[in-house]
């Protein structure tokens, strides 16, 4: 088969079976080789080249994000995908209840706040706010039609998000990461003073931690992590919310990512919804 062409039934059922196999084992947290996958993957696609398969697999996440499901970290969803792909995946899910139970594990897990953690590395900058979504065609506009409507199946990230253990793990780290920072800027006593709020003083003030700027003026930070993408969305309060708005120029939404392999943070600054888009009954913020 030519690149460019459609891609088969049985191309996409070979992607899709590839890709849910190593979801399986980056939610049970096995080692797997992404790149051996990639190259036994190729030889059942003929014409395909690598750059076409990582496409497929980011259009896999885009289908699984639309689920509500956890996907691969390091493939970014890119929500172009045809129907025949949405559908193959669908039917995978229903017919594959294990994967509900290595996603629900994962979710549920308790966390523990790491010891050795790069700071120099910790920081990396934020997701952009995508466009909406649009049902694009590029390579096979005869089978594309219109955007396929996707059922969320089960809301993952809700469940992680109630995962009190992760939670508490993410916030002990940015109190850490904040002594850090301030300690590193010869400002000790500050970091001192650098206190884990939700811990001390009970959940409910809008914030988790009190910090400082190099100037000694304080900074709120409320602390969201998964242990999954840095595109996976998260939750607020309407408390958080309203915190943000009011304190907007002193407020700092920490959103911790890839929490048990390698924890990094984004920075949202200010009012949440100038960077998230916020649902206004749910408070489910994210990217898309």
């Amino acid at each position: 088969m030519a690149t460019g062409e459609d891609w088969s039934r049985d191309e996409v059922r070979a992607t899709v079976l590839d890709y849910m196999a190593m979801l399986q084992f980056e939610l049970a947290g096995q080692i797997y080789n992404k790149t051996a996958h990639r190259q036994a993957l190729l030889t059942r696609l003929a014409g395909r080249s690598e750059a076409a398969v990582e496409l497929k697999h980011q259009n896999i996440s885009a289908v699984l994000q639309d689920m509500g499901h956890f996907w691969i970290s390091g493939y970014k969803p890119r929500s172009n995908y045809q129907r025949a792909l949405a559908e193959e995946i669908v039917d995978w899910v229903r017919q594959n209840p294990l994967l509900d139970q290595h996603a629900s594990a994962a979710a549920e897990a308790p966390a523990s706040t790491p010891e050795h953690v790069n700071y120099e590395r910790f920081q990396v900058g934020s997701p952009v706010l995508g466009r909406p979504r649009g049902f694009v065609a590029a390579d096979a506009p005869d089978t594309y039609g219109q955007q396929p409507r996707v059922a969320r199946i089960r809301d993952y990230a809700a469940r992680e998000a109630h995962n009190s253990s992760l939670g508490r793990a993410g916030e002990e780290l940015v109190v850490k990461f904040e002594q850090y920072r301030l300690t590193k800027a010869g400002l000790n006593r500050l970091a001192e003073k650098v206190e884990h709020v939700s811990k001390t003083q009970g959940d409910g003030l809008g914030f988790d931690v009190l910090s400082f700027t190099e100037s000694g003026a304080e900074r709120f930070i409320e602390v969201k992590t998964t242990t999954f993408a840095r595109e996976m969305p998260f939750f607020a309060s309407s408390s958080e919310i309203r915190f943000a708005q009011r304190c907007a120029d002193r407020f700092s939404l920490y959103r911790l990512f890839e929490f048990r392999k390698s924890p990094k943070c984004f920075e949202l600054a200010g009012p949440i919804e100038a960077h998230c888009a916020l649902d206004p009954v749910s408070y489910r913020c994210s990217f898309r």
